[in-house]
C-alpha cells in the first residue's frame, strides 16, 4: 500500500497471488505516487486464491475519506469475489467504486497515471479499460486515435529530441503523462496521445530520437512548452 495519498480515486489490485499483488503496487507507485493502491492477493492464509474479507477490507480502505476505487483483477474468480463483497456493501460504498475489465498490470499502470493527474472515477476506469487496447496491432480497430484530431490546426507544433540515454522508459512516460493530463489541452508526441502512459511507452523512443510534439486546446501553447522542456531537460537523467 502506498503511503501518502492525494488523488480523489484509488485503486484495489485483487490477485491470487499476494506477491503479484503486492508487486503491480510496487510497480503502478513508481508511477503514481499520490495514488493510493491497495493490494488484496491471495486467499489469506499464504495459499493462492481470494479472500472475501480481504477484498472487503481493501475496499473500505481506498473508499474511506470519500474517494472513489478501481478494482482490478488478475483471473475470473477474483472477478467473482470482488462482485460478491460488492453486492454486501453499504450502498453509497459500492456506488463509489467500479470493476474494470482491464489488462492486471498494464490497466494498474494507465489508471493510476490517470488517477495522479486529478481525473475522475469514470476517467480513471476509462484508462484503465482503454489498456487492453493500447497494444493492438496497427490498424486494429481497437487503436486509440490521436488526441489531437486528424486536420485540426494546432496551437503549436515542436520537434524536440530526447536527451536521456535510456530514451523515453516508463518514469519519464509517466512524468510525461501526469504532466499533460494537467493542462486543458489534447497532446500528441509521435501521433500518440500524450496524457497515455503506455501509448508514450509503445514508441519505444531511444536516446537521441527527435519526437514531433503537437498541441491544440485552451492550454495547447502552455502544455507544449511544458512538454519540450521536460524533453530537453533530459526528465533529470542528464
Amino acid at each position: 500500500m502506498t503511503a501518502s495519498a492525494t488523488a480523489r480515486v484509488a485503486l484495489v489490485l485483487v490477485s491470487h497471488s499476494d506477491q503479484l499483488a503486492r508487486g503491480a503496487v510496487e510497480l503502478a507507485a513508481q508511477m503514481a505516487p499520490n495514488v493510493l493502491l491497495v493490494p488484496a492477493g491471495g486467499d489469506g492464509t499464504c495459499g493462492l486464491g481470494t479472500s472475501f474479507e480481504q477484498v472487503e477490507r481493501a475496499l473500505d480502505l481506498a473508499t474511506a475519506e470519500g474517494r472513489s476505487a478501481v478494482v482490478l483483477t488478475d483471473l475470473g474468480s477474483a472477478v467473482l469475489t470482488t462482485e460478491s463483497v460488492l453486492d454486501l456493501a453499504d450502498p453509497e460504498l459500492a456506488a463509489r467504486v467500479r470493476l474494470a475489465d482491464a489488462p492486471f498490470v498494464e490497466g494498474a499502470v494507465a489508471a493510476a497515471v490517470t488517477a495522479h493527474g486529478g481525473a475522475d472515477l469514470d476517467a480513471v476506469l476509462a484508462a484503465a479499460e482503454h489498456a487492453g487496447s493500447t497494444f493492438a496491432p496497427t490498424g486494429d480497430p481497437g487503436t486509440p486515435a490521436a488526441a489531437v484530431p486528424s486536420g485540426e490546426p494546432a496551437e503549436g507544433e515542436a520537434v524536440v529530441a530526447l536527451r536521456n540515454p535510456l530514451g523515453l522508459h516508463a518514469r519519464p512516460a509517466a512524468v510525461l503523462a501526469r504532466m499533460v493530463a494537467g493542462f486543458d489541452a489534447a497532446v500528441t508526441v509521435d501521433g500518440v496521445n500524450a496524457a497515455s502512459v503506455l501509448e508514450l511507452m509503445k514508441l519505444g523512443a531511444a536516446g537521441g530520437q527527435s519526437l514531433t510534439v503537437r498541441s491544440t486546446g485552451p492550454e495547447g501553447r502552455a502544455a507544449l512548452d511544458a512538454v519540450v522542456a521536460a524533453i530537453e531537460g533530459g526528465f533529470g537523467e542528464v
